[in-house]
């Protein structure tokens, strides 16, 4: 399929590789991508575009997975685990990413320069089962944290757990709260992306598994809740 933007005209796919999960920002007029690499070293592919039509690899934020507990594990091949979701953000102007692995926790790397260097990934919560982590710095300052859960590890499959977080970006604050639970109606809920739009908090969340799955808009006036939701795709 051809479609247009702008007046420039491309493929579907645009990328002809598979970057599960991926999360894309602006910084002025440049594009930047991350995307899930699981056990893959070096892992956690940066990509820069200027038209989000052209891709370039740009670096690897993780060249080995050996600041995991237990990480010698990752010498051998383990299906589906590793870096889960991560969620690239730019704040105070440093890049920030925010990823888990489901069996030992979420971590934190930033940097100034998306190029490097980066941060060595900082244990932001030692857990088991807290997944698709993503910040967000509010107009005030206050920084905040959203996760969801993987089923798999903690029997939870339709919830969204919200954490007040250090400016710095290295430490949850308080006990958290569930700001949304899609019980029946959205189960499966994961990978949130947390934005703010003329005021409004909106969560960009998948929901109802890989297979067979639909993306969901949660909306609040506040930024705890409570959200209304709505399928849009």
């Amino acid at each position: 399929m051809t479609l247009q933007m702008n007046k420039l005209f491309y493929n579907n796919p645009i990328i002809h590789e598979d970057y599960s999960d991926p999360d894309a920002i602006a910084v002025g007029d440049d594009f930047y991508m991350v995307a899930s690499s699981f056990a893959h070293v070096p892992g956690l592919p940066l990509l820069h575009s200027t038209d989000l039509v052209h891709w370039k690899l740009l670096h690897y934020i993780l060249p080995e997975l050996q600041f995991l507990e237990g990480s010698s594990d990752y010498d051998q091949p383990r299906h589906g685990e590793g870096v889960w979701a991560p969620s690239l953000r730019y704040q105070n102007g440093r890049f920030w990413v925010f990823f888990s692995t489901p069996d030992e926790g979420i971590f934190m790397c930033s940097a100034k320069e998306p190029t490097g260097p980066w941060t060595a990934p900082h244990l932001v919560k030692k857990v088991k089962g807290w997944i698709d982590p993503c910040p967000f710095w509010d107009e005030d300052g206050q920084a905040y944290l959203v996760h969801a859960f993987a089923h798999s590890r903690t029997g939870i499959r339709s919830k969204l757990q919200a954490f007040r977080m250090s400016a710095d970006g290295r430490e949850l604050q308080g006990e958290g709260q569930i700001i949304y639970d899609g019980g029946l109606v959205h189960p499966v809920m994961e990978g949130p992306k947390w934005y703010k739009r003329d005021g409004m908090y909106y969560i960009f969340a998948p929901a109802g598994g890989v297979s067979h799955g639909w993306q969901v808009v949660l909306r609040s006036k506040h930024i705890l809740g409570p959200y209304e939701d709505r399928i849009v795709l």
